[in-house]
């Protein structure tokens, strides 16, 4: 249970030694507190040492790098062993299988909108819409120390500035920015430059005095900390939205690359992930005559990333957009950058190798391979044509299995099950399958969730660069271009098809499609003259991007995976996280009252549990132990770790229902849903 103090009880938080004092979170570090040995202890009551030693050692778990020899090989070599191995063996699949509720930390009155581990992982901090910061002692479930704070609007972001444990910022839908001492009950920075809401506050690891803040004023604030802060007069501005966008603009989130920390990742009320370098931009005033030209962004200082079905359709004539970014980070190594995407899914973005998205560009083809009639892969066979090549090659015995399954799958329209199926085997097959391919944009394809034909689409380029002479792939690719909206690309595909192969050009499949993209076409030069009609009176109400912001977003670079299954609709502070010393897993929160665990390789669902009564907002698993903490609407933080394998009650199970749900509710009409969960906006 919770310990509570009422405000003007102090705790006795401070100690001397003689030489210095430090604060409560000091003394742990400095001391070697024993919280971790106490985690260790709560687990051996529940799993002694012969569980722990039979799951490492057992036979589902295969990585060398966490078996026991090699850790106790390792235990001569580390100085820091207790921590390597902690890190290693934080998401093994024999304590994720174990995962349940370990306890409930009370104490707050209002949601809990942000959650924070400090660098040591033995605090962790909260906010709250009872504008209260909580520092909590979680492994012995009590209040650290409890801040009322000085803000009076829902708080959104907690921060621990680095180096300096007993220094936290927090942000607030006040417009305010706090820096707090928790030996000290008043703030020792206040910034109130921003015009609207603050949603997200980032550091830098190398950073123990600067920060940022992103506004729902289109605002991004670089500040900091040893300067004496007068609002509106100092060059603390480092990129206004606003001025490329339009008024309506908002920053909702924002990250700072851990490696190469000039980077900083920007989320927006639109679907684009943006990342400045910012050895490239200028702060500015934010004083009132200053004009919104006086962002001087060069051209080359930002890069933007979003999914290729949604920035094929760029246009300058700003339209309304319901996808917003709620939540952005990058992984360990800043290579990765993860977004998390209202009324849509959870992208990963390669930043070493991003390309922009590919929609036609078919592989060379030599007319000598044979192209005989096959049925190839045994999936969706009717009335288009397949072709005797490199995907007639004979499976092995196991992924052959698995195929079958997903044939099975996919005929009784189970494509959730189908396309997890298809994906383990493509997993498996590591020579690389053009049928397995294929047979898995047939399930997207008639799946149709959002994103699912262009992930069709990317999966038949991949079955024609694996076969070129795959006609099936191909009449597909033309089917998916279609179903895009790209009828010009799909005839141009089609026309290439029977070029190659003529045999085909009479073939029923292909000429319904050629018929159905001849019908596409005049409907489309009929709405485009429409269209025009109202062309005037629309960029009236709502303008018009600048030359720039057209060209960033044509130039966007595409995800590299996707993961589906959760719903993001109702909140715009949802978190999505790495977890595993290696991100070997995602974590993100739901508006089902659900978190939900994705395996980073697969990106099939590895878990799903209940953790609040209406939605879970925020998912924050610990640097090094297998923990996670999770808060929502519900007024508490629920922390979860291993338990025995009978104990779990939150576990959700089958998996497939549940996202069929939330896939669903994504498509309901977003005003009906935000008139439903009014309560839960975070105004």
């Amino acid at each position: 249970m919770a310990v509570t103090r009422s405000k003007h009880e102090q705790p006795n938080h401070v100690v001397r030694d003689g030489r210095h004092s430090f604060s409560v979170l000091d003394v742990r570090s400095i001391s070697g507190a024993n919280n971790h040995n106490l985690v260790a202890a709560k687990v051996r009551t529940r799993l002694n040492m012969f569980e722990l030693r039979s799951m490492i050692n057992s036979k589902r778990y295969e990585n060398k790098s966490n078996n026991i020899g090699h850790l106790l090989h390792d235990r001569m070599l580390y100085t820091d062993f207790g921590s390597q191995v902690r890190r290693r063996l934080q998401a093994s699949p024999p304590f994720l299988q174990r995962l349940e509720l370990d306890s409930v930390l009370k104490g707050h009155e209002g949601c809990v909108n942000c959650l924070e581990w400090s660098s040591c992982g033995r605090i962790l901090a909260s906010g709250s819409d009872d504008f209260h910061l909580i520092l909590w002692n979680p492994f012995a479930q009590k209040i650290v120390r409890k801040i009322l704070t000085k803000h009076t609007g829902n708080m959104f972001s907690v921060k621990f500035m680095p180096k300096f444990n007993n220094l936290i910022a927090t942000a607030a839908a006040d417009k305010k920015i706090l820096i707090f001492d928790v030996n000290a009950s008043e703030s020792l920075y206040t910034c109130e430059c921003h015009s609207s809401r603050v949603k997200r506050l980032a550091t830098a690891p190398d950073s123990p005095y600067i920060f940022w803040s992103a506004g729902e004023d289109g605002i991004v604030l670089q500040l900091d900390h040893r300067e004496k802060h007068i609002c509106n007069s100092a060059n603390n501005r480092l990129i206004n939205l606003t001025s490329f966008i339009d008024a309506n603009a908002e920053a909702k989130c924002i990250a700072v690359n851990p490696i190469r920390t000039e980077y900083i990742a920007v989320g927006a009320n639109d679907p684009y992930a943006r990342i400045y370098d910012r050895r490239m931009l200028k702060t500015f005033s934010t004083a009132a005559n200053d004009s919104p030209e006086a962002d001087g962004r060069p051209k080359e200082s930002v890069t933007y990333y979003c999914p290729g079905h949604i920035s094929q359709n760029n246009a300058k004539r700003m339209e309304h957009e319901s996808r917003a970014i709620t939540y952005l980070t990058f992984n360990a190594t800043g290579t990765e950058l993860l977004v998390n995407m209202g009324a849509e899914h959870i992208y990963i973005y390669d930043l070493i190798n991003a390309e922009q998205p590919v929609f036609l560009n078919l592989p060379e083809y030599k007319t000598t391979i044979n192209n005989t009639d096959n049925n190839a892969d045994g999936a969706g066979a009717t009335a288009t044509p397949q072709n005797q090549t490199h995907s007639r090659r004979k499976l092995p015995e196991q992924i052959e299995e698995y195929k079958k399954w997903g044939n099975e799958f996919l005929e009784n329209e189970k494509y959730y099950l189908a396309i997890r199926t298809y994906s383990d085997a493509i997993r498996l097959a590591s020579f690389g399958s053009p049928v397995l391919y294929l047979n898995r944009a047939t399930a997207y394809m008639r799946r149709q969730w959002y994103g699912d034909i262009y992930a069709a689409l990317r999966d038949c380029h991949t079955a024609l660069r694996l076969d070129p002479a795959y006609v099936k792939a191909h009449f597909r690719l033309a089917r998916s271009l279609l179903e895009l909206g790209r009828p010009q690309d799909a005839d141009e595909c089609l026309k290439e098809l029977i070029r190659r192969f003529p045999s085909y050009a009479n073939n029923h499949g292909v000429l319904m499609l050629n018929k159905d993209i001849r019908e596409n076409c005049q409907t489309n030069s009929s709405s485009s003259q429409q269209h025009e009609q109202f062309a005037v009176a629309d960029f009236l109400a709502r303008g018009e991007m600048t030359d720039e912001e057209f060209n960033w977003r044509c130039k966007a670079k595409d995800y590299k995976e996707r993961l589906l299954g959760h719903c993001n609709t109702t909140t715009d502070i949802k978190e999505a996280n790495y977890f595993g010393n290696k991100g070997q897993f995602i974590v993100a929160g739901s508006d089902d009252g659900n978190f939900f665990i994705w395996e980073r390789k697969s990106g099939n669902i590895h878990s799903i549990y209940k953790a609040d009564s209406a939605i879970v907002n925020c998912v924050l698993p610990h640097a090094e132990l297998c923990l996670m903490a999770t808060s929502g609407i519900d007024h508490d933080i629920k922390i979860w770790s291993p338990m025995k394998e009978n104990e779990r009650p939150n576990f959700i199970d089958p998996l497939g229902r549940c996202v069929e749900e939330n896939q669903m509710k994504m498509r309901t009409d977003p005003f009906a849903i935000s008139n439903r969960n009014a309560f839960c906006w975070n105004g």
